[in-house]
């Protein structure tokens, strides 16, 4: 069977789905490997270390995907509706795609690779149990983020984070609060703390505190007994009452404008991000505050913050870049790659170097999207059922 890899052509995309170490993996597996000439150029990655690693160097995507029955890609596929190249229409019907699909914000594309027949795993609804802990996407990726988020508030902000004791005077450390523990939280926490800054960090879900507390930052709590069911069974947060984000916001407004430096990375899957930073607490802040908003990209948890952007409102500067893994495309991919070819090692029947998928499995099962010309996941069926009025089973 061939695998292909694609080169990404959304705007803000640098990464690649392969890497030459995974290339070699998947060839000892038995596969060939098709990669699109230029596919690994944003990650530093030339079509002549992806053919050392035993690559088939092709011309463009259609050459790719010609005979491919796997479609390996970063993000989901460019549609018609979209403009530019339509490179759905590239896939033939029977290919398995595995991509970060976005699918639970992108209903209508699911449905119309479903109608064409197209098999797709959704990298990013890969269940977070420990054994999927190493095809966890959005870990690995988060983890990045969490890291450039905080060198990309450093660049912005006019004053040293770690204190400095010196013959002119002693400079005092930059306060920097983190919104959102999570994967990329913590890892904001920990870059902010090794830079010398004195950081606190707020998590609608009080698991965390433990863990943030471990990172050396003081944790930010709002309501201990609203908090105790704030975690969904996916890991990540649910949306909380209208009360306790009345409550929410008050104890944000209090903290955010002490705070030199503001890292958002707060997340809720398939919905809009939840707003944690108001207009009226930038407003409270001091000239020269910088917010990084990673959430941007779903709406941002500052309303102010505007996508692709780097602006100053009230004398604050709001820090909105797109797609931050992909602003470190080399370690990005070659992580992105990994978790693709753990995910993709499982479905091989070691004996004859065949595919020999287990439906049944929570991991495939999880991550599915479509199969056999029908939307099968559990959250897009109920999605579809509702718009054509029908009860969810």
């Amino acid at each position: 069977m061939k695998i292909a890899v694609t080169k990404e052509i959304r705007a803000d995309e640098s990464r690649v789905a392969a890497s030459p170490e995974t290339v070699k993996k998947y060839r000892a597996l038995g596969f060939e490997v098709l990669v699109e000439t230029g596919a690994g150029d944003g990650a530093s990655i030339s079509d002549a270390a992806f053919a050392e690693a035993g690559a088939e160097i092709v011309s463009d995507a259609a050459s790719a995907l010609e005979d491919a029955g796997i479609l390996l890609k970063v993000q989901r596929p460019m549609t018609k509706e979209e403009g530019g190249v339509d490179e759905t229409s590239l896939i033939k019907p029977g290919t398995i795609l595995i991509a970060n699909m976005q699918s639970l914000s992108n209903p209508e594309q699911a449905k119309q690779m479903a109608d064409a027949n197209i098999t797709v795993f959704a990298m990013e609804l890969v269940p977070r149990i420990s054994r999927a802990q190493s095809m966890d996407v959005l870990s690995s990726q988060s983890s990045l983020a969490g890291y450039k988020a905080v060198l990309d508030a450093c660049n912005e902000y006019t004053r040293a984070l770690p204190m400095m004791m010196t013959a002119a005077g002693t400079i005092p450390p930059a306060r920097i609060l983190v919104l959102g523990a999570g994967v990329a939280g913590l890892q904001a926490i920990a870059t902010a703390k090794r830079l010398g800054a004195v950081v606190s960090a707020y998590d609608v879900r009080p698991a965390v505190k433990e863990q943030v507390e471990s990172l050396g930052a003081k944790f930010v709590a709002v309501d201990e007994v609203a908090s105790a069911d704030s975690e969904a069974a996916s890991g990540y947060a649910k949306e909380m009452t209208t009360e306790y984000q009345a409550r929410q916001e008050q104890v944000l407004g209090e903290v955010v404008v002490k705070n030199d430096i503001v890292i958002c990375t707060a997340l809720i899957p398939g919905r809009p991000a939840p707003v944690l930073v108001t207009d009226k607490m930038v407003k409270g802040m001091k000239k020269g505050s910088v917010i990084v908003d990673l959430a941007v990209e779903q709406g941002g948890n500052c309303p102010l913050s505007e996508f692709g952007k780097v602006v100053e409102k009230e004398g604050v500067i709001l820090v909105g870049h797109a797609n931050v893994p992909s602003r470190l495309a080399t370690d990005a991919s070659a992580m992105y790659a990994k978790n693709l070819l753990n995910f993709i090692e499982p479905m091989m029947d070691q004996e004859n170097g065949s595919l020999a998928i287990d439906w049944e499995d929570e991991i495939i099962k999880g991550s599915l999207v479509s199969r056999d010309g029908q939307l099968v996941n559990p959250a897009l069926r109920a999605d579809e059922k509702r718009q054509i009025g029908e009860a969810p089973s």
